[in-house]
């Protein structure tokens, strides 16, 4: 009897895409942890320095130590944690200097964003972020540091996408897991929250008048500033400053 021809034989198919079908699945789980993980080194419920408990972070999080460990793989890949045999994960410290290196680079990327994104983008991606510009905003006016935050980088990341060009956009993407690290704790500066707001509003109205040069000087001297506050607010919580900050600022939202 002649042997069975390879499109006959289902059941060999069909365990060959149940096995692809899982490692999509154990994908997905890690890397929603992976997500959760980098949020939490960035708003530093995993402190700079410290170990990463990982075993409580299982329960805290409801899931086993694979997808976890998985994970851990992955911000190490992206230089937010260190991974050490028999040591377990330890989140690394961000200092001033490295986020010098990245605002410069940083801003010279997403200033050109803003030039490419005043011509490139359409009347409905100005609508969008026209949108997001006022709730931005509001959460300004309200002082919610969290909110403001998830939305300013929201922000930034749409006028890079408007870009239309994926080479800066991916290299943008990569730059900005490690940056965003300390533009967190640089809004406790009143006033130089205060100085980023005016500059989105003028930035603003430099897309609304699709003006790209202006727009892309605007952002220079933006992302400059911000990265100078970064720095600023690392070597102040280097020097157990930052927290009177963080409690000054939450008194005065109150």
């Amino acid at each position: 009897m002649d042997p069975v021809p390879d499109s006959r034989r289902p059941r060999k198919a069909l365990k060959i895409a149940g096995q692809r079908k899982r490692s999509i699945s154990r994908q997905s789980l890690h890397g929603q942890v992976a997500d959760r993980l980098r949020d939490m080194v960035v708003h530093g419920e995993l402190v700079p320095g410290e170990k990463v408990p990982v075993a409580a972070l299982s329960q805290t999080l409801g899931v086993s130590l694979t997808p976890l460990r998985e994970a851990l793989k992955v911000l190490a890949e992206e230089g937010l944690v260190e991974l050490a045999p028999n040591r377990g994960a330890r989140v690394i410290p961000y200092t001033a200097e490295e986020a010098e290196a990245l605002f410069e680079v940083i801003a010279g990327l997403e200033s050109l964003a803003a030039e490419l994104a005043a011509n490139r983008m359409s009347n409905e991606d100005l609508a969008n972020l026209e949108a997001a510009h006022k709730q931005m905003r509001s959460y300004f006016e309200e002082k919610e540091r969290d909110q403001y935050f998830d939305i300013n980088s929201h922000i930034h990341e749409t006028i890079v996408r408007y870009s239309s060009n994926d080479i800066l956009i991916n290299t943008h993407s990569k730059l900005m897991v490690r940056a965003n690290r300390g533009r967190y704790i640089a809004i406790v500066d009143p006033e130089r929250w205060s100085e980023a707001m005016a500059e989105h509003e003028a930035v603003m109205e430099a897309f609304r008048a699709r003006d790209a040069e202006h727009a892309g000087r605007i952002w220079r001297v933006h992302l400059l500033r911000s990265g100078q506050a970064v720095q600023n607010a690392l070597q102040r919580q280097s020097a157990g400053e930052i927290d009177a900050d963080f409690k000054s600022l939450a008194d005065s939202a109150v």
